[in-house]
C-alpha cells in the first residue's frame, strides 16, 4: 500500500452511533437514502426506515435493528457523496459493524448480501450469552497496557473480561462475564481510572464469550459472494487490508471476538498520508475520537445537508 499526500479516508460509525430520525435531513433532499433503506427492508421482511423514524428508541436500540439500521446508514451517506462528486477515498476502514458499510461501499459485498449478513450477525450475537450473563465498561483516563494487565489479573477460568474497544488513548471498553467486568471495574479504579462505567448492552462484543458465534457466523459468510476490492479496507482486528475473500472473511470472522483496534486503525491511515477524514454516517463518534488520536487532521461526518456540504469542502 503506497503513502499518499494530504490523502482522503472514509470511516464508518457502528453500533452506539444510532438515533430516531437519523439521516432524516439527507432524506429530504436525496431519495438515495429512502432507497437504500427500501433494499434494506426488502431483505430483512420489515420496514427499517419506519424503525429508524418512528421507533420507538427500543426497538431501534435492539441489536437485530441497529445493526441493518446502521449499514444501511453509512451506505446511504456514501451513495449520496458520488451524487455531488467522483472524488473517491484512498482507504476506508468502519468502526466494528462500520467495517461493513466499509466493505459494501470498497465493492467487496453487495448491499443485499451485506443487510443479511449483519442481520445474522445480530442475531447470533444476542444469542451467544444468556441476558445478564455478559458486560461491557467504558474506562477512561488509563494507558492501554494498564487496562490489559488488570484484565487478565482479575480474571479467572470461565469467568473472563478482555479489553473489546481500542477506541483513542484512554478510552477503552472492557467487554466479557458480569461478574469479572465489575471486578475490572473495582480494580481500575484503584489503579486511577477517571471513569469506569458499565454500558447499557446486553451483548458483550468483541470478546471471548463471542467465540462460538463467530465459528457459526463463518458459515455464513462463506455463503455470500466476495468481490474484488477497489479500495483497500483497513480491519479492525489486524490493522490490514486484504484483498482475498478467505482472507476478508477470516477478518470479519476474527472481529466478532476480538478488540476493535480503533487507536491502530487511525494511527495507521495517518501514517499512510491520510490527512482528511469523511464519517459515512449518523453522528460525529468517530470524527471526535479522531481528535484524540491523531493531530493536524480534518475530519467532517456526513449525516444531513450542512454536514455534507462542510465534507464536501474538504476536497478544495
Amino acid at each position: 500500500m503506497s503513502k499518499t499526500e494530504n490523502g482522503l479516508a472514509f470511516i464508518f460509525p457502528g453500533q452506539g452511533s444510532q438515533s430516531l430520525g437519523m439521516m432524516r435531513g439527507l432524506a429530504e433532499i436525496h431519495t438515495e437514502v429512502v432507497q437504500t433503506f427500501r433494499t434494506a427492508s426488502d431483505v430483512l421482511g420489515y420496514d427499517l426506515w419506519n424503525v429508524v423514524n418512528e421507533g420507538p428508541v427500543e426497538r431501534l436500540n435492539l441489536t437485530e435493528h441497529t445493526q441493518p439500521a446502521m449499514l444501511a446508514a453509512g451506505v446511504a451517506a456514501f451513495r449520496v457523496w458520488l451524487k455531488h462528486t467522483e472524488k473517491m477515498p484512498e482507504l476506508m476502514a468502519g468502526h466494528s459493524l462500520g467495517e461493513y458499510s466499509a466493505l459494501v461501499c470498497a465493492g467487496a459485498f453487495d448491499f443485499g448480501d451485506a443487510v443479511g449478513l449483519v442481520a445474522e450477525r445480530a442475531k447470533l450475537m444476542q444469542g451467544a450469552v444468556e441476558a445478564g450473563t455478559g458486560a461491557m465498561a467504558a474506562i477512561l483516563g488509563l494507558d492501554d497496557a494498564k487496562v490489559v494487565e488488570v484484565c487478565a489479573m482479575v480474571s479467572i477460568a470461565d469467568d473472563l473480561v478482555t479489553p473489546a474497544n481500542f477506541n483513542s488513548p484512554g478510552q477503552i471498553v472492557i467487554a466479557g462475564h458480569a461478574a469479572a467486568v465489575n471486578r475490572a471495574i473495582e480494580a481500575l479504579k484503584a489503579e486511577g481510572a477517571k471513569r469506569s462505567v458499565l454500558l447499557p448492552v446486553s451483548v458483550p462484543s468483541h470478546c471471548p464469550l463471542m467465540g462460538e458465534a463467530a465459528l457459526k457466523f463463518r458459515e455464513t459468510l462463506d455463503k455470500i459472494p466476495v468481490h474484488s476490492i477497489k479500495i483497500p479496507v483497513v480491519h479492525n482486528v489486524d490493522v490490514s487490508s486484504h484483498s482475498t475473500a478467505e482472507a476478508i472473511r477470516s477478518a470479519l470472522e476474527m472481529q466478532l471476538s476480538s478488540p476493535v483496534r480503533w487507536t491502530d486503525t487511525i494511527q495507521f491511515l495517518f501514517n499512510q498520508g491520510v490527512r482528511r477524514f469523511i464519517e459515512c454516517g449518523p453522528g460525529k463518534v468517530l470524527t471526535g475520537l479522531n481528535k484524540r488520536i491523531v493531530v493536524d487532521v480534518k475530519s467532517e461526518a456526513v449525516f444531513d445537508p450542512d454536514s455534507l456540504n462542510k465534507a464536501l469542502e474538504l476536497l478544495k
